[in-house]
């Protein structure tokens, strides 16, 4: 019997969201075929056939389902149902307006109108409309602009609107105060400067005026000696650098040698035209502290606090004879006693060579107003006093009655006359013949110019 039954059920499908299940049933209407499928029905959902008529040929009936959302807009939460594919579709049909500042939140979510819903349409989703509202920015530094917006607090409002603040700017009301239905904040900008210290570039923005009150805001401290380019009570400018130089001083001891000095100090008991180094020369030591400055580390002056001679410098000292002593030379003339000879270079002239025109009246006169002749000598009256006698091996006798601007140190010029002149260019020999002449016109030490060249 059961069987029986069994074989008179007709197979129905049953499209549920696109979702095909097949029951059997003897029902012949769509509500009796929902019911004994146990489909509970909304008002807003969709089936076809309607339930009130009698199943199609075809044994297929389709139900598409209402989606529930709540729509929350204007402090009010309103729950439908809809066929709507998108919000923009559903914000439609339930006539909800849309203003162009406003945000759109799918589940919490940002989304733009044209947004589909997701997942089966039995999913409930939240759509909520936040209505921008219009908020007056003004500015120290330029004209008043209106943004709209839809954020929480005016910091996020700013911030989602492209207006950068930075973290020394100053609002008003403060950031983090509510939007509300609006208003009006003011933009206080700070100045943008950079501190260079300590090896770091410090790009920062200030309210403060003055580059001391700066450095405190930065926390950064002066100690000693440091200074600041500009100066502490320089005025802040946009775009300004300040550096901070770091100072410091360390103190140097340095040593340095004091030169000895040489002297020459007569010796009457040694010979004239004699030598001797009776004191080597010793460098002294002079000991010095320097302040030594450093800016930034690099040094920048150096400055001497203090001197002490630590060890006074030991002069070379050489002695010269101022002893005379006669001796006999044999000469043309027989022996002559001298007093003194040395090495001198010898030339010669004549009245004709001295370079005095005739026509001038000292000419053929020497330095004495003598006349020229042979037996007179040029000499260097610093070197060889006036009327001096002198003997010179190869020419004879003479006697220091002449000088020229060429003889100087130790070179003599032996006279001759014009018709007797030889030629005179060596180094010879000089004996100067007693007396001797007073000990203020000798001059105990010889230059050694001209110099002999052997």
């Amino acid at each position: 019997m059961a069987a029986g039954y069994a074989g008179r059920l007709n197979a129905v499908t049953l499209v549920v969201d696109g979702e095909p299940r097949t029951i059997r049933t003897n029902q012949t209407t769509v509500e009796g075929v929902l019911r004994d499928a146990g489909i509970t029905l909304d008002p807003r959902d969709r089936v076809q056939p309607s339930p009130s008529q009698a199943l199609a040929s075809d044994g297929i009936v389709r139900i598409s389902r209402a989606r529930p959302v709540t729509i929350v807009a204007d402090e009010r939460a309103l729950t439908v149902r809809t066929h709507a594919r998108s919000v923009f579709e559903l914000l439609s049909e339930q006539h909800v307006a849309l203003g162009p500042n406003d945000a759109l939140l799918i589940d919490g979510d940002s989304a733009p109108a044209a947004s589909t819903f997701s997942g089966p349409p039995t999913t409930p989703h939240t759509v909520s409309i936040l209505r921008a509202v219009p908020l007056a920015v003004t500015f120290d530094d330029g004209p008043t602009q209106t943004i709209f917006t839809t954020q929480p607090t005016i910091g996020r409002a700013l911030n989602a609107a492209g207006i950068n603040i930075y973290l020394a700017d100053r609002l008003t009301p403060v950031g983090e105060t509510p939007v509300g239905q609006g208003g009006t904040v003011h933009v206080e900008r700070a100045i943008p400067v950079a501190v260079h210290v300590d090896g770091q570039s410090i790009h920062t923005r200030t309210h403060r005026e003055r580059v001391g009150d700066l450095l405190a805001e930065m926390g950064v401290a002066l100690q000693g000696l440091d200074f600041t380019q500009p100066p502490l009570d320089a005025a802040v400018s946009v775009d300004l650098t300040v550096r901070v130089v770091r100072v410091s001083q360390a103190f140097q001891i340095e040593q340095e040698a004091v030169a000895f000095v040489s002297q020459v100090l007569p010796n009457p008991d040694r010979e004239i035209d004699t030598q001797e180094l009776a004191q080597e020369g010793e460098n002294g030591v002079l000991q010095k502290r320097i302040r030594v400055r450093y800016e930034d580390g690099q040094e920048v002056s150096r400055q001497v606090e203090d001197q002490v001679l630590v060890r006074a410098p030991r002069p070379r000292v050489t002695t010269y004879g101022t002893r005379i002593v006669v001796r006999t030379i044999q000469t043309s003339d027989g022996p002559r006693d001298y007093w003194r000879h040395f090495r001198v270079l010898a030339t010669s002239y004549s009245a004709s060579t001295a370079g005095v025109p005739k026509s001038n009246p000292h000419y053929g006169r020497t330095a004495l107003g003598w006349p020229m002749r042979k037996g007179i000598v040029a000499i260097d009256p610093k070197i060889i006093p006036f009327r001096t006698e002198m003997y010179v091996p190869g020419y004879g006798v003479g006697v220091a009655g002449d000088t020229g601007g060429a003889i100087i140190g130790r070179h003599i010029d032996l006279g001759y006359d014009d018709d007797n002149l030889v030629i005179w260019y060596r180094w010879v020999d000089v004996y100067l013949l007693t007396p001797v002449p007073p000990g203020d016109s000798i001059a105990y030490m010889l230059p050694n110019w001209p110099i002999e060249r052997r």
